[in-house]
Formats: structure tokens, sequence, C-alpha cells
């Protein structure tokens, strides 16, 4: 097991740390890079594909452990639907494995490129969180190594309170080494897709809200530019069994695979190069006005399951266009009784500043047992926000604002998102008796404080 000093990055090229770089092949080679760990005084973060929009997957001057390559799958069912994977499998290799044996993953980041440990440790939602929950909820088993070197099997009756703290626990008590998981019946390849606009915020708002009983998915956009409230909804269905004639075809890899070509002649890697001209306040203006007047006409029609969920993975490297600087993304839960008067004064404040979101996505959620838990019976608002030299220190102070709005209005947040949550506003959301439960479980699976991040550090223990 080799080590080397390297620069690593979140996944919007806004934040940087070096650590010495450890890619583990099996838990013996885990408990060897905690023994080090505990030789040397260094700090360990796990990190799979690096999709984190912030500091979750850094450990300046750290040890970084990379269990990308713990990527095999070591059970599948294809009557039952349960599978058995190490951490480092992303969810591109589950959706692969089970789909044509007619399954496909509860639930889905807008990325297939995460790694299930990554998922896990965050607890992801998708489209359909109202419905379906966090992964963690289709979690029937996992296996983890602890930085004392014990080695634990937990499930919602087996080790409960590690179960239910461990996903979501930023893996800060201990690395998975296994994951067990039951996947969703499908009966065809596609979804039936509605698409409505939105004019107002509160149109939106109650659009997911009212939308979400009648579909399998529900997810909104929004143009944070120019008219607040002006957006557009995409819900989707299930096809149940007999509805889809060609249903044998469309589950197959061939018919998913998102393209790699644009009308079939451009490579979409080259994408991002035309996009970064637009990457501006009035550009990206512009894009949004162009695609809400395209959103203006319903319509009804069926898309491929990868097609529908993975809209980040259309073009390639597309964080790129953002510039030197990269991106960060906010992301802030509300419950639905304040979220309209919270979004509307957030909102305003980014343009009168003059630091506008350039993408803005929402989601309807229900809350979950998960000790770090960022659910809400409410709504979620995911804002991109391009950084400069010029504007990083306004666009801090901006977020900060926002996290007060927040904390007013009963919201909370996601730790794969935020950049700038501080240690007392995780207290304020969570409150102080979670915080503390965290604390002596930490203290129980790592008594010599191996596991630490950059995110821990900021959120934790400042």
């Amino acid at each position: 097991m080799q080590n080397t000093f390297t620069q690593f990055e979140n996944f919007g090229h806004s934040l940087k740390a070096p650590s010495y770089h450890i890619r583990p092949r099996s838990s013996e080679d885990i408990n060897e890079a905690f023994q080090l760990a505990k030789k040397t005084g260094l700090t360990i973060t796990a990190r799979g594909a690096g999709r984190s929009y912030n500091d979750a997957a850094l450990n300046g001057g750290g040890i970084l452990l990379d269990v990308s390559g713990m990527n095999h799958f070591l059970e599948w069912d294809p009557a039952s639907g349960q599978v058995r994977c190490e951490p480092g499998v992303t969810l591109e290799q589950l959706w692969k494995k089970v789909l044509p044996d007619g399954w496909w993953p509860p639930v889905v980041s807008g990325t297939m490129f995460t790694t299930l440990g990554g998922c896990l440790s965050a607890n992801i939602h998708g489209k359909n969180n109202f419905r379906m929950g966090p992964i963690g909820e289709h979690v029937l088993e996992f296996s983890a190594i602890l930085p004392t070197g014990a080695e634990v099997t937990c499930s919602p009756k087996i080790n409960a309170d590690l179960f239910y703290s461990m996903i979501s626990g930023l893996g800060m008590l201990g690395i998975f080494t296994s994951i067990t998981m039951q996947m969703k019946k499908m009966h065809s390849g596609l979804l039936e897709v509605h698409a409505w606009p939105s004019r107002t915020l509160k149109d939106h708002l109650q659009s997911l809200e009212d939308g979400a009983p009648n579909y399998d998915y529900i997810v909104g956009w929004l143009d944070t530019i120019n008219t607040i409230g002006h957006g557009q909804i995409h819900a989707a269905n299930y096809l149940h069994e007999g509805e889809d004639p060609d249903a044998q075809e469309n589950m197959q890899l061939a018919y998913q695979n998102l393209p790699s070509r644009l009308f079939g002649i451009m490579p979409k890697s080259l994408l991002h190069y035309f996009l970064t001209p637009f990457a501006n306040n009035l550009g990206w203006g512009l894009v949004n006005t162009a695609k809400y007047i395209v959103s203006l006409r319903k319509s009804v029609f069926r898309e491929s399951h990868a097609a529908f969920h993975f809209l980040l993975d259309y073009v390639p490297k597309w964080e790129l266009a953002y510039g030197r600087g990269g991106l960060i993304q906010y992301q802030s839960f509300l419950p639905k009784e304040t979220a309209l008067q919270a979004w509307t004064e957030m909102l305003a404040l980014a343009k009168k500043q003059g630091l506008p979101s350039y993408l803005g996505v929402t989601k309807r959620h229900r809350p979950d047992k998960f000790l770090l838990s960022h659910a809400v019976d409410g709504f979620s608002a995911a804002l991109d926000f391009k950084v400069t030299d010029r504007n990083r220190a306004r666009l801090s102070q901006l977020l900060q604002e926002y996290d007060r709005i927040v904390i007013a209005n009963g919201g909370r947040f996601y730790f794969a998102k935020n950049s700038e949550t501080s240690a007392e506003t995780t207290r304020a959301f969570l409150g102080a008796e979670t915080v503390e439960k965290f604390m002596k479980l930490k203290k129980r699976c790592d008594p010599n404080g191996l596991l630490e991040s950059d995110l821990y550090r900021r959120i934790f223990c400042r």
C-alpha cells in the first residue's frame, strides 16, 4: 500500500487541500492506514469519487483514504433484488449491474459517479425523497471497520445506534467495507414524465406540494437571476407491468447510456468550453430566459431512467465552465410553512448584492430517523454560485446571512453541499442533544480522534 502527497480539490474546484494519498484494497489495508495515522499523529478522511461540493472529502495535511479501488460486487440476487458490494462501487456500476435484470437503485443522486460509501456517509436524497426517503432507508446491512480495529456489522436491528449514525455520519465514525441494499423492481427502462411551468415562487412550491402524492418523482428548476419564481416542474411515474411493449429493449444498457456526442457530431467533452463565455450574470441570465421560454409549453413524454435522473452527467466536466475560481453549492431545507418567506428573502438578497445563483433546483422532502439528518417536512433548494477572487469574501458573507435566515425559519442543511456552515450553525439546527450524542459515539468508535476531515473540523470543532 503506497502513499503520495497530493493536492486534492472539491468537485467544484473552489476548495483545495494537500494530503497523503493512500489507496486501500481491503479491510486489512484500512486497518494498516489507521495504525499509520496513530503512529504519525495524522488524521484520516475517506474519499470515494470526490463529488462533494464542499470539504467533506478533504483533509489538509492528513491522510486521504481513497476507497475507489474497493469497487467489487460481492453478491447479486436477481430474484430478490438484494445486492452486496464494496463501498467504492459507483451508482453507475450499480444501475448497470441491476437494470438488465429488472431493478433500479431506489434512491440516486443527480450524478451517477458518486460511490456508495460516499452516498451513505452523506445519506443522499433523490427526486423521490418525499416518498422513498434517503438512501439509508434502503440499506439492509453494512460492515465497517472502526479506528480501534474492530469490525462491526450494523442493521436497523443490530448495532442500530451505529447504523443510524454512520449512515449520515460523514465518515467520521468508521469506514464502510461492504454494503447490502434492496433494489426497486422495474417493469420498463422508461419513466412517464410530465413537465409544466411555474410563474411565481408560491406557484412553484405549491406544484411540488400538490404534485408529490401523484408521482414517484418530482423536481423543480428555478430561474434565480431574472424573475424569481419562473421555472419548471418535472414529475415522473414508473411504467407498470404491461404498459411498455418494448420493456426488454429499453432496460438494456445500450438504450440507457447517455450519448457522448451532441447531435451525433460534437463530443460533449468539449461543451464546457462553449459554456464558459456564458458563466457570468448576463450570460447565464440569457440562458435561463431561453430555458424558461422553452418550458412554457406543458408536455408529457417518456424518458429513460438514466436520462431523467443524471442531468448533471449530460455535459462532462460542466463544472469547469465556471472558470478558475470554480463554484460552490448552497442547499437549504425548509419546512413547508416557512419556505416561501425564507427563499423570497434569500433570492432577493442575492440579486440586490449582484451575486445571483446560476442554477436553482428544488425538491419535496420528508423527515427521517438518521442522526445527522438534513430532512424536514418541506422543500429543499440547491443554488449554484460562481466563485471568483473578487467575489469570494462577499459570497461568504452572503451565505452566512443565508444561514441566519434558514435557522430563523426552522431550516436545516446538507453536509455534502454547503461550504460555510459553522459549528455554531450546526449546533443550532441539529440541536445540542444530537451533537452531544454524535460526539459520544465518536469517542466510543474513534477514541484517538483518527478520523477527521476539513468539514468535520469546521462544523464540530470551531
